[in-house]
């Protein structure tokens, strides 16, 4: 009963929903960033270094099933296409988990490598956190409508537009993500650098 009233609130009222659930997200970010929580156990060079890595293959992952979930929708093939998006989604909120414990427990990397390379890699770091930013209410929004509406009803929703742009902000950010880590943990070098937190 309690689930099919918060599903009948969400169905009448998306965008609330979407805010407030981008308000909680972004919050936990935030507050990883900048408060001193005691909630993330202290993480050695090395365990920041696996962190790492298991972030950028849960990116890899999430970025298959986005462009399977883009193809299937676009082939017609709804049901294959919802559930890509919500095992990307899923893996999503694995790799905020990952993502927390990581900076709240051990810190972060500095790039170190040609001044050239290091500007490029800024660049591609900023492009990834922008879009990122961007992609979650719009995600969320495209996500609630998709799971509170049946595949006829979507067709009378804003759902497929802003799915569009969704997953292309989601997508583009998910690879910067990969291809940073790349630069920093394989291809150039890193030092570690500890968040400064008041």
């Amino acid at each position: 009963m309690a689930t099919a009233t918060a599903k009948r609130r969400i169905r009448n009222n998306p965008l609330r929903a979407t805010i407030l659930l981008t308000v909680v997200g972004y919050g936990l970010v935030l507050g990883t960033f900048l408060l001193d929580l005691p909630i993330y156990p202290d993480l050695t060079n090395a365990q920041v270094n696996v962190f790492s890595s298991v972030i950028a293959l849960i990116n890899a992952t999430t970025t298959v099933f986005l462009a399977a979930g883009w193809y299937w929708i676009r082939n017609g093939e709804v049901e294959k296409h919802r559930l890509a998006m919500l095992t990307a989604f899923a893996l999503i909120l694995l790799f905020l988990v990952v993502y927390l414990i990581r900076v709240g427990g051990g810190g972060t990397k500095s790039f170190v490598g040609p001044d050239l390379v290091r500007t490029a890699y800024l660049l591609m770091l900023a492009i990834h956190i922008l879009l990122s930013i961007v992609a979650v209410p719009l995600v969320l929004y495209a996500l609630l409508l998709g799971l509170t509406h049946t595949p006829t009803e979507l067709r009378r929703t804003a759902h497929a537009r802003v799915g569009r742009f969704a997953a292309g902000s989601w997508l583009l950010s998910l690879v910067l993500g990969v291809v940073t880590y790349l630069l920093l943990d394989h291809v150039y070098t890193y030092e570690f650098s500890w968040l400064i937190v008041g």
